[in-house]
């Protein structure tokens, strides 16, 4: 019986998860959610409560189905104060299944029973008697499900031998080099002995020479049957190992939610003590990486969660004046992208104070004081700084708020994970941290280049391109020496170091004039550095493991990886190559790297996204900006400029839409940017073929600045428009 109550709890524990989910999927747009669906949900989740006994659970669903069952018969819909109140009851739930998970006491759910309604008494509050199970077999041709426990060190120990297996195979494929080269020198002594036969005539020992003929011919015939067999062994294998791998993935690669799930709970429970009304909205918990990658993330997601929290709070009459919604914004969202797990922290609060930062990293001799008169200091600079040891935003010191340790504390743990943390700005208000960290922390594909007569290994997550230029294709700007090159049809100017010198940090040597210098462009969003190298060797998949090599910068390493014939590389940090450029030569190569203030940019490069689904309109007004000197970013409809907009890799300054376009119209994009606290100030034109009036209006009342039509259009209205918008 004890084998079965487990199974039935680890069932209900996946159960459960996906009741939860869903349901705070629908409060997230209480006007459009669908309650019978809800309440559905609710309902099934009380059934399942009571097959495993757990009557406090039980107890709390069957109220939530009371107060929703109140809602839907009193057909008003759901009120904040009923969202709230739901919420209030799903953490009650939430913090019971996670209790009896661990292992753990069962928390109070006193509170929760009390404001839905209930007496406050675990112990009396079933109603109803649990009904025994009956044991029903599957339909007909069904498999009944099965749940198998499997421990995350087993999964972790199957993942490296499995790594290790893909070494040995790279090992053998050099074992198949040298056989083809036996094969091949073996082939030429062949031709030899024929010559040498052809020019001596005949031999007196004719018959030791046919002999020494025959073994030989024997010999390239065996080593070429050896090569065709070990070629097709290594095939097989890799074949083997990639499907192993993919079932591997299925084990060590679980979804965030597994890990993270619980942090809405957590936030709303903080909230609450300090008398906060929040808003939380956790998206993308679907992806998958590995366990030891999120629970090494847990930490500091916490913690920059009660940041969010603690710095992001305002008074209401605050956040009215500013024109806000009464309750703070709280946003964790889960991407994976390019092999790698980016987590978005974001609130809505007031943002990061940039001249206390600023005046703190002053005080700890991190920033030479500026000077009267200097110009100030561009945001990306100060908000760096943020996560060093002892630099903080935060007035005061309380349990929420720290002493300043609490960002160096997260810089420090996703530097072991081989990632980065970045701190912005949110547009019109708030603040945003953006983590990202390898969905795997050992297999990785990476491309391997010489530099400085050693071996190194980046990840191909980080590179946009491998070029090669010579001295004379490259210019001087602002001392540093830099190539103008075209990424996603824009021409940008980036700087170019050797890589040796980046990481040795030692004087650059000149680049030779005469010959093609191998280039590898990293980037991290809008910024790119050209990494100079003696020759880029390969592009393989390849184990990462751990190295503590205290000759290189603490961070400027993901581990090292193994070569064929044992030749060890160091896998090199991409993120920090890029931070430690900024740090010691920024003053050379602010504006190639994309950190100009604003007010330079905007007399220099504006960025335009223009959407629209016809390929011809967008390629004609793509010519016509890019002739004016604009920066141009096509989207083919409004979820494709959504995405963009959203996806922080682009400064976008104006977005130039069409209306009539599929899965999301013009319209409906303009509403979905004005809605977005981070994109509400970003000007709109719409460019339509529409001329009615009430489409006009409709669409300056939505908040467009302006509305231009393609039977009247002139180059130089569209011009004169965007140079007053901008």
């Amino acid at each position: 019986m004890a084998d079965l109550r487990a199974q039935l709890l680890a069932a209900f524990d996946i159960e459960h998860r996906d009741h939860l989910e869903s349901v705070r999927r629908a409060l997230a747009a209480p006007a459009e959610a669908d309650l019978r669906e809800v309440f559905r949900r609710l309902h099934s989740l009380k059934g399942a409560a009571r097959a495993v006994d757990l009557e406090v659970v039980e107890h709390l669903a069957h109220r939530l189905e009371e107060r929703l069952a109140q809602v839907i018969d009193a057909g008003r819909g759901l009120d904040p104060a009923s969202v709230d109140l739901i919420h209030l009851g799903l953490d009650a739930i939430e913090g019971q299944a996670a209790a009896q998970r661990e292992g753990q006491p069962l928390p109070d759910a006193s509170r929760a029973l009390a404001a839905l309604g209930a007496t406050p008494s675990p112990t009396t509050a079933g109603d109803i008697a649990p009904a025994p199970a009956s044991p029903a077999g599957p339909p007909s041709g069904e498999r009944a499900p099965e749940y198998v426990r499997i421990d995350s060190q087993l999964g972790d120990s199957l993942s490296e031998s499995l790594h290790h297996l893909s070494s040995e195979v790279q090992i053998e494929a050099a074992q198949l080099e040298m056989t083809q080269r036996l094969r091949r020198e073996a082939a030429q002594l062949e031709r030899l002995w024929g010559e040498m036969r052809a020019k001596g005539g005949r031999d007196r020992n004719a018959a030791r020479s046919l002999a020494f003929e025959r073994g030989l011919q024997n010999l390239s015939r065996n080593l070429g049957e050896l090569t065709r067999r070990q070629a097709r062994a290594n095939w097989a294998v890799s074949e083997s190992l990639t499907a192993l791998r993919e079932q591997i993935n299925e084990v060590t690669l679980t979804p965030a939610e597994s890990v993270l799930g619980d942090l809405g709970r957590m936030v709303r429970d903080l909230a609450r003590e300090q008398g906060l009304e929040v808003d939380v909205r956790i998206e993308g918990l679907e992806v998958r990486a590995e366990r030891r990658v999120l629970q090494a993330l847990r930490e500091p997601i916490i913690h920059l969660l009660r940041n969010a929290v603690s710095h992001g709070g305002e008074p209401a009459k605050v956040r009215a004046a500013a024109g806000k919604d009464e309750r703070l914004h709280v946003t964790l969202r889960a991407l994976a992208r390019g092999g790698r797990l980016e987590i978005y922290i974001a609130d809505d609060g007031a943002g990061p104070d940039l001249a206390r930062i600023e005046a703190a990293a002053v005080e700890r001799g991190l920033l030479p004081p500026r000077e009267p008169g200097a110009p100030l200091r561009q945001a990306d600079e100060i908000l760096a700084m943020a996560f060093e040891p002892g630099v903080s935003a935060a007035q005061t010191v309380d349990r929420l708020s720290g002493r300043g340790m609490g960002l160096s504390a997260v810089s420090e743990a996703l530097t072991a994970l081989g990632g980065s943390a970045r701190l912005l700005q949110r547009r019109p208000a708030g603040t945003e941290v953006v983590l990202s960290a390898p969905l795997s922390a050992a297999r990785q594909t990476l491309v391997v280049a010489e530099a400085g007569g050693a071996l190194f290994g980046l990840p191909s997550f980080a590179i946009k391109a491998l070029l090669r230029l010579r001295a004379s294709d490259m210019e001087i700007v602002e001392g540093a020496p830099s190539a103008r090159i075209q990424i996603d049809g824009s021409d940008i100017v980036t700087p170019v170091i050797p890589l040796s010198t980046l990481i040795h940090e030692s004087a650059p040597a000149p680049l030779a004039s005469d010959a093609a210098t191998p280039l590898i462009l990293i980037h991290r969003g809008e910024r790119h550095l050209l990494l100079a190298v003696d020759e880029i060797t390969d592009v393989r998949e390849l184990t990462v493991q751990d190295l503590d090599d205290s000759r290189l910068a603490p961070g400027l390493t993901l581990g090292a990886a193994i070569l064929g014939e044992d030749r060890p590389l160091l896998v090199l940090n991409p993120e920090a190559l890029i931070d430690r450029w900024l740090r010691n030569a920024r003053r050379l190569s602010i504006s190639a790297l994309g950190l100009a203030n604003r007010e330079d940019v905007a007399r220099q490069v504006r960025t335009v996204l223009v959407v629209d689904d016809s390929i011809t309109t967008r390629t004609l007004e793509k010519s016509i900006l890019e002739a004016q000197g604009y920066r141009v970013i096509l989207a083919v409809d409004g979820v494709d400029a959504l995405n963009t907009l959203r996806s922080s890799e682009a400064l976008i300054d104006l977005v130039v839409a069409d209306i009539e376009m599929p899965r999301m119209d013009g319209f409906s994009l303009l509403q979905a940017i004005k809605a977005d606290a981070g994109l509400a100030n970003l000007p709109v034109i719409l460019m339509t073929s529409r001329n009615d009036e009430a489409d006009v209006r409709r669409g300056l009342d939505l908040g467009a600045e302006a509305y231009i039509t393609k039977q009247k259009f002139d180059q130089r209205e569209l011009f004169a428009t965007i140079g007053r918008i901008l």
